[in-house]
């Protein structure tokens, strides 16, 4: 009997690395998003807990530090963006015919780069200086100043990046070579469509973070000043890059999930999607317009006032695509033969929420208002209900 479990376990272990099945490797994406989910919901309670009442209480100021950064690094490149990527393993083959992914053996491969990628991040805790403490977005001089961990990071960085564009690379050649014979972009389901344009926004956006990170270890480590003002460098360089990729990313992580609203919605609904062609245009539109945003993080970083001006207009012009998109859900609601299932339920609260955080973005979006609200709970309060 024991020889029998051990043998079982062992074909286990063999079968999960060594797959190259759509659905298993979507489910393994899937469960390793969830603990992953998990754990760093479990730092968020120890982060609230701390700030229950004034004054120091469960840990001290760096161990509160580095659990903030861990927290914002595991949800970002742990649980949301490998949650939906296991999601369009499994889906998108379903959905546009095709027997499985285009390079299942590059599929495993990059599955198994995220799992080691966090191995590393995770071990940091264990080291006898810090583990990261300078945020999930790693301003400098914080980063550059910071513990021997920070290489730990920047190498996590560069695995989840090549996961992410290897991921990335067989989702779009998955898409648009192996659909089935007479299925033009234009009758795909709108889920393999956000995926489509993720996979896009992830090609163009990861090597600029791959970038950053590397001249960050360059000003660590071989005596250049790209971000060090001390010796000539500009940290608001490391800003206008880091947003580059920072602000799309968002987009990265939010447009899957209105591709699953958009089957969830009119599957309960008993409808199709009201507007499909004007869907499939607001999240190509939402997409060019995301690489146009980014310095609105900036408005108290000394942005000049004709920049300021134009990405202030610019980010409120992509809540009309968004809005589009919000509209036309309503209006498959409406006079629908409504089923009132769990994902329904899901899909209609999701509405409340991402509207709620839709307009404090509005709010965040206005350049005078910014100065007020930058840097305060409104921006992490905005960023979770979107989230």
């Amino acid at each position: 009997m024991h020889q029998t479990t051990e043998s079982t376990w062992t074909s286990f272990i063999i079968r999960a690395i060594t797959t190259t099945n759509h659905k298993e490797i979507g489910t393994m994406y899937l469960i390793t998003a969830g603990v992953l989910f998990l754990l760093a919901g479990s730092m968020a309670m120890l982060i609230r807990a701390e700030l229950f009442q004034p004054g120091q209480h469960l840990m001290d100021p760096d161990k509160y530090n580095q659990l903030i950064t861990l927290h914002g690094l595991i949800m970002v490149f742990g649980a949301v963006m490998p949650a939906f990527t296991g999601f369009a393993n499994w889906m998108v083959p379903l959905m546009i015919g095709a027997p499985d992914m285009a390079l299942p053996r590059l599929n495993n491969f990059s599955y198994w780069l995220l799992v080691v990628s966090f191995c590393i991040l995770l071990s940091t805790l264990l080291m006898s200086d810090s583990a990261p403490n300078f945020g999930w977005t790693f301003y400098p001089p914080l980063s550059t100043r910071g513990p021997l961990s920070t290489e730990y990071f920047i190498f996590f960085v560069h695995l989840t990046g090549i996961s992410s564009l290897l991921g990335a690379i067989n989702i779009m050649v998955t898409i648009l070579n192996m659909r089935k014979d007479g299925m033009t972009l234009m009758d795909m389901p709108i889920f393999v469509w956000t995926m489509l344009i993720t996979s896009f926004l992830l090609i163009v956006v990861v090597p600029v973070l791959a970038v950053v990170v590397t001249m960050l270890l360059f000003d660590r480590h071989f005596g250049t000043s790209f971000f060090h003002a001390a010796g000539g460098g500009d940290p608001r360089l490391f800003q206008h890059l880091f947003w580059f990729f920072g602000h799309p990313e968002v987009y990265i992580m939010i447009l899957p999930s209105f591709g699953i609203i958009s089957e969830v919605i009119p599957t309960f609904a008993r409808k199709k999607i009201f507007g499909y062609t004007s869907m499939v245009y607001a999240t190509c539109s939402i997409a060019f317009l995301s690489f146009f945003v980014w310095a609105h993080h900036m408005f108290t970083a000394g942005v000049p006032l004709a920049g300021e001006l134009f990405f202030m207009y610019l980010t409120m012009l992509i809540s009309i695509p968004t809005g589009v998109k919000v509209f036309n859900w309503t209006a498959t609601l409406f006079r629908g033969s409504l089923t009132f299932e769990p994902p329904m339920l899901f899909a209609i609260g999701f509405l409340f929420l991402f509207t709620l955080g839709g307009f404090s973005g509005l709010m965040l979006a206005i350049a005078p208002a910014d100065f007020q609200y930058h840097d305060t709970y409104f921006v992490v309060a905005h960023f979770h209900y979107v989230l």
